[in-house]
Parts: C-alpha cells; sequence; structure tokens
C-alpha cells in the first residue's frame, strides 16, 4: 500500500509539474516583447488630428487718428474758393459799397487750401486688399449740387492707390499690393492728397457731402 501511495503521489507530482509547465508557457511568450529567434516583432501606432485656425484681419483708416493708441475720428476737409476779378486780380474787400478797381471781365475762384493731406493705413492677412469709393451723400447746398467726381485724390505710394471718386454711386475698385507671403499679407501705410478739380463756376453757398472708402477682401 505504501508502495502504492509513494507511486500515486509521484504521478500527482507529475500530474501536477505537468499543468504548470503547460499553463506557463504561454503567459511567458505574451509578456515577451523580444525580437529573437522564434518571436515575430511587434509595432503599435496611434493617429492624432491637428488643426490650426488663423482669423482674417482687416484694418483701414483714412484720417489722423494715432492707431493702435486712439479711436478712430472721422475726418473733415474744406475747400474755400476765393474770388479775385481783373485786373491783377484783385480780391474784393467783403462788405457794402466797397471800392473796387474791375474792369468788368469775368472773374476767377481760386482754391485755398488746395491740397490738404490725411494718412491712410491697411493691414490685412487674407489675400488682395481692395478699395472704393461711394458718392455716400453728393456736396449740396440747397436745391444746387456739386457732383463728387470734383474730388481728386492722389496717393504717395503706388501700392496704396486712391479708388475714384465717382460723381454718384459707387466708383471702380483699385487693389492695393500686399507685402508679404504672396500678396497675402498687406501692411501699408501713405498719405492721400484730395484737392477740388473747380473745373466750373457755380452758385455760391456752402456745400456739404460725404464719400464713403470700403476695403474688402476675399
Amino acid at each position: 500500500m505504501t508502495g502504492g501511495r509513494g507511486g500515486a503521489t509521484a504521478g500527482l507530482a507529475a500530474l501536477c509539474c505537468g499543468a504548470l509547465t503547460t499553463l506557463a508557457a504561454p503567459i511567458a511568450r505574451a509578456d515577451t516583447g523580444s525580437s529573437g529567434a522564434g518571436v515575430l516583432p511587434r509595432t503599435a501606432s496611434a493617429n492624432l488630428d491637428f488643426s490650426v485656425t488663423i482669423g482674417k484681419l482687416l484694418f483701414f483708416r483714412v484720417g489722423a487718428a494715432a492707431y493702435p493708441t486712439a479711436s478712430a475720428v472721422q475726418s473733415s476737409l474744406v475747400f474755400q474758393l476765393t474770388p479775385a476779378i481783373p485786373a491783377v486780380p484783385t480780391a474784393p474787400v467783403v462788405g457794402n459799397n466797397q471800392p473796387v478797381n474791375w474792369n468788368g471781365a469775368e472773374p476767377s475762384f481760386a482754391v485755398s487750401s488746395a491740397a490738404q493731406v490725411l494718412p491712410v493705413e491697411v493691414r490685412s492677412n487674407a489675400g488682395t486688399v481692395s478699395l472704393q469709393a461711394n458718392a455716400t451723400t453728393p456736396l449740396s447746398s440747397g436745391s444746387a449740387t456739386i457732383p463728387l467726381s470734383e474730388i481728386l485724390i492722389a496717393s504717395s505710394d503706388a501700392g496704396l492707390p486712391a479708388p475714384l471718386v465717382p460723381a454718384a454711386g459707387n466708383g471702380p475698385s483699385v487693389a492695393v499690393t500686399g507685402t508679404a507671403y504672396g500678396n497675402l499679407v498687406t501692411v501699408r501705410a501713405a498719405d492721400w492728397t484730395f484737392s477740388y478739380a473747380n473745373s466750373a463756376l457755380r452758385r455760391a453757398g456752402s456745400y456739404a457731402g460725404l464719400v464713403t472708402f470700403t476695403a474688402s477682401t476675399p
């Protein structure tokens, strides 16, 4: 009986050993990341999406605001036409019954403050910038009017041209030349010189009107 029990014990030990061997083998393979003989190399990958958003910027100023430390202020331009009569020419004296040496020829009207200058600035990161002038309110004095096309503008920088002021409605647009990244970014400043054409005699009066300048991008 003793021998039988010993044989059973030996057999049980062998069985247990065999079971332990069978269970341990796959655990060893799972924990091994080696690329040694008989074991395939393993790789892992993960995808990560990136998104960058750059907002559009368009800044346009016509006038003497001290950007960026002061708020924009609407500028006004005043042209004064002063009569002169022949001969010399002579400027008439204001008042009633004033003596003047005049031969009766047609008087002329010279424009004082003929060239008035305003600083202009354009900043953008949105591609080509277009500028356009709109004759918002005609030059009017009572029932008399002067077409706004009498207002002429010259720019100190060909890259920041001044749009043509139309007699009425919207005028043609002009393009501002970009300064960086293939014209995608624009940082330009110039002086626009305004003048009054004075192409015809007008009825006396104080004429007021409004031009709206608009900058736009694609």
